[in-house]
Parts: C-alpha cells; sequence; structure tokens
C-alpha cells in the first residue's frame, strides 16, 4: 500500500473512478518502460499474448545466420535490411513509421515471401515437366460434329483456347492449365469440346462445379451438344440416391459413360472412371487443393489433364504470379450480337427509383435477378437478407417473383428456376447459389 506502480493497458471508467483491471504491464518506478510500440498476436484457446510475445522473442533468438539471397542492385537500392534484421524490425517497430506498408523492413519481407512462392512454383514447373505423362490426342470427329450442328461459329478466342488445350493434351506430360475468360466469353464450348478431346482419345472427361445449381446448369446446356457428338453426358450431385446413383456409378465405373458433371460428389472415394483423362474444374477459386488433387486422382493412377476456369479478369502478369505453375488461355472475345454490360452503384437510399425502375423494365418483359448475400437477416450483419427481399418485392410486385437459395429444399429450387427461365416468373430474387452467369432465361451463348 502506498508503492508507486506505472501499469500500461486498458483505461476504463467505472462510477466516475478511472480503473485498469488487467493491466498489460506492471512496473516500479525505476523499472524500463514499456516499449511504445508492441505486437499483438491472434490468439486461440487459454493463449495469452504475454506468452504469444515470449515465444516470439525466444524464436528471434535463434534466427540463423543466412546468405543474402535477394538481387544486391534491388536490396541497395531499395534500402532494405537483411532478413533476419527485417523479422526482428516487423515484431519490434522502432516508430510509427515502421507499421506502414512501406517501411523497408516489411517490404523486405514482402519481396521474400513472393520471391519463394515464386522459387516453389518453379520448382514444381520443373519436376511436372520431368514426369512422364499420358498423351491424349483427338482425331477431331467428336469436335467436328459439335461445330457444325452450331448455330455460329465460336470466336477466334474460343477456336485458340481449344487448339491450345488439345496441343497440350497431345504432349507426354500432364496438362495444368488455366481458362480465363468474362461472362458470356463461351467457356462452356471451349470446356465441352476439350472434354471430346479426352474422349476421341478413348477415355473420360468430367467436369465439376461448386454447386448442384450450377451442375445442373451445365448438364442442361451441354446436353444438346452431346447429343450433337453421339457421346453420353450424365450429371451426378449429391441429391442423386438409391438405384438412379448405382447405375450411374456402374455406367461410369465400366465405361459407358464418356463424359459426367457434378459437384464435390464426382470426388468421392465410391466414383471411379473406367479410364478418366481430362478433368476440369469450373469456378476454381471454389475449391481447395485438396479438392482439385483429389479429382485429378481419379485417374487410376495415371496422370490426369486438368483445366480450371474462371471468370475472374486475370492480368497475365498476376496469373502468372499466382498460378505460375499453370499455363494459360484466355478468351478475350465475346460471340457476335453480345450486348455491351452496364455497371452502376446506386446507394441503397434510392430503393424506391430501383423498384420503379425495375416496375417499367418488367412490364416492358423484361426479367431481372435481385442478389442478396444472406438468405436470412442477422443481427451480425446489415446485408440484406434473400427472405426478407423476397417478402418486400412479393408485396409489390405478386406472383411475378421468385426466391431461391441453397437452404431450400431442391423440387423448390428446381421449381423456381423453372417458372424463371420459362417467363412464368419475372423477377428471381436469390443469394449468391445462383453463380453469375449460370442461369439464363434465353438460351444461352456457347
Amino acid at each position: 500500500m502506498g508503492a508507486e506502480r506505472i501499469v500500461s493497458g486498458k483505461l476504463e471508467l467505472f462510477d466516475g473512478q478511472a480503473q485498469m483491471v488487467h493491466p498489460d504491464h506492471i512496473g516500479r518506478a525505476e523499472d524500463p518502460l514499456p516499449e511504445d510500440f508492441e505486437p499483438v498476436y491472434p490468439l486461440s484457446g487459454t493463449l495469452t499474448q504475454k506468452v504469444m510475445q515470449k515465444a516470439v522473442h525466444a524464436a528471434l533468438t535463434r534466427v540463423p545466420e543466412v546468405a543474402e539471397w535477394g538481387d544486391a542492385a534491388l536490396v541497395q537500392r531499395e534500402g532494405w535490411p537483411d532478413w533476419g534484421t527485417s523479422l526482428t524490425h516487423a515484431h519490434a517497430p522502432r516508430g510509427p513509421e515502421g507499421l506502414s506498408p512501406s517501411d523497408p523492413a516489411r517490404a523486405r519481407l514482402a519481396y521474400d515471401e513472393l520471391f519463394a512462392h515464386q522459387l516453389t512454383l518453379a520448382l514444381v514447373r520443373r519436376d511436372r515437366r520431368k514426369r512422364a505423362g499420358q498423351s491424349n490426342r483427338g482425331d477431331g470427329r467428336l469436335r467436328a460434329r459439335v461445330l457444325e450442328g452450331l448455330p455460329w461459329p465460336p470466336t477466334g478466342a474460343q477456336s485458340r483456347a481449344v487448339a491450345e488445350i488439345a496441343a497440350d493434351m497431345a504432349e507426354p506430360h500432364r496438362m495444368n492449365r488455366l481458362l480465363q475468360g468474362d461472362v458470356g466469353a463461351g467457356k462452356t464450348l471451349v470446356a465441352f469440346l476439350s472434354l471430346l478431346v479426352a474422349v476421341e482419345a478413348g477415355g473420360q472427361g468430367v467436369m465439376m462445379a461448386p454447386t448442384e445449381i450450377l451442375a445442373r446448369q451445365h448438364f442442361r446446356a451441354l446436353e444438346p451438344l452431346a447429343k450433337l457428338a453421339g457421346v453420353r453426358l450424365e450429371v451426378l450431385t449429391g441429391r442423386d440416391k438409391g438405384d438412379a446413383r448405382e447405375n450411374i456409378l456402374t455406367d461410369l465405373a465400366e465405361g459407358r459413360i464418356d463424359i459426367l458433371v457434378g459437384t464435390h460428389a464426382v470426388i468421392q472415394k465410391t466414383v471411379n472412371f473406367h479410364d478418366l483423362r481430362l478433368a476440369i474444374i469450373d469456378e476454381q477459386h471454389r475449391f481447395g487443393v485438396t479438392q482439385r488433387l483429389e479429382l485429378a486422382g481419379k485417374g487410376d493412377g495415371l496422370p490426369v489433364d486438368m483445366l480450371v476456369m474462371t471468370a475472374t479478369p486475370i492480368p497475365r502478369s498476376l496469373a502468372l504470379a499466382q498460378y505460375g505453375d499453370m499455363e494459360l488461355s484466355v478468351l478475350d472475345e465475346k460471340p457476335a450480337g453480345r450486348q455491351p454490360i452496364t455497371t452502376i452503384v446506386i446507394s441503397d437510399q434510392r430503393l424506391d427509383q430501383i423498384v420503379g425502375r425495375l416496375d417499367v423494365a418488367m412490364k416492358q418483359g423484361a426479367r431481372a435477378y435481385w442478389v442478396c448475400p444472406l438468405v436470412e437477416e442477422s443481427e451480425l450483419s446489415d446485408l440484406t437478407a434473400a427472405e426478407a427481399r423476397f417478402q418486400y418485392l412479393r408485396a409489390r410486385f405478386g406472383e411475378d417473383v421468385r426466391l431461391i437459395h441453397g437452404q431450400m429444399p431442391a423440387d423448390e429450387r428446381d421449381a423456381a428456376m423453372a417458372d424463371f427461365s420459362s417467363g412464368r416468373a419475372k423477377l428471381l430474387v436469390a443469394t449468391t447459389v445462383i453463380e453469375v452467369g449460370s442461369m439464363c432465361p434465353k438460351p444461352r451463348s456457347w
């Protein structure tokens, strides 16, 4: 009692009195003051900041002396400290400037991380090129049937992408390629023609999509193309049960199914292919590395060519940085007749104006999506929920409105999609489960 102490921590007021319930530091007046800046680490369970800081400090004392791996001219030009010093400064900044991303120590560590990532990709590329693969060379007969039956010719970008993929598949190493194209650029046709290369070579192909809705949309879109080619196409999702599922699995294992479209269900252990040659992953960012490897492992020990697709615009330089172990094909043309896309940002304070404009468009025969990020309202988020927005719009437009989200029973989702596709409904309120570009009320573009 009466001794002088220096405390540091969160100061609170209780009944007008300042108090510090749990000081971070307690010291005598003659003790060194706490550092001006103190790292705050993510914690788990009963782990405390003090224990974590002590562990990090102990680790930093064990950082080995290593040779400089950065380009000498670059390190000197940027004024970067060495790797060990950069680590120390990142955990114990010497001033406010040390918290900036442009701080030399932080910039150095960011460079090291990117450099290590690129080295890893280079090693993967080297290793992949050394390993023998399976040459999947098609004769073009099935692709010719499809192209002859299309109501319009493919774009130059589509033809170029198919040629790049076919040439890659014909090589004696495993293909690992990224196909990037905006919504409406025609990735579906490129994907199907690529699958036909595998079938022409005597094997099978599979396309995996992240949701049942998207998988069944792909199946319905590819059915007419499969008929043109004269190949058997089937779909497999978690909804398929009983005899129907067993028949698909049996026919797939015995080679009577040429192309399979499905969700994560296609990577289950009970799913076996007779001779899988090509695996395609749509919306690749929705799948983890493990899931991609499981799909690639369906080739019964033989290397399976891999094609991943994304609608996210990726500059070539960024694509090479993030997907440096992949070859890249880009669809940079749109099919003829495609209308330009206009994007407008409007405040939700103008909701009445938006609904009024929607009313005019729907009376003129237009159909529209209203996409919301949540299914139900949440106290943790003020984002508009699909359920609440559906009730609001249903009160305004009546039977012209339908609702769809991933938590609905499959038959209700199908009914809502069918009503919207046929025109019985003009407005579809949905969560992002519909997938941008995956549902079109008019015949879709290839």
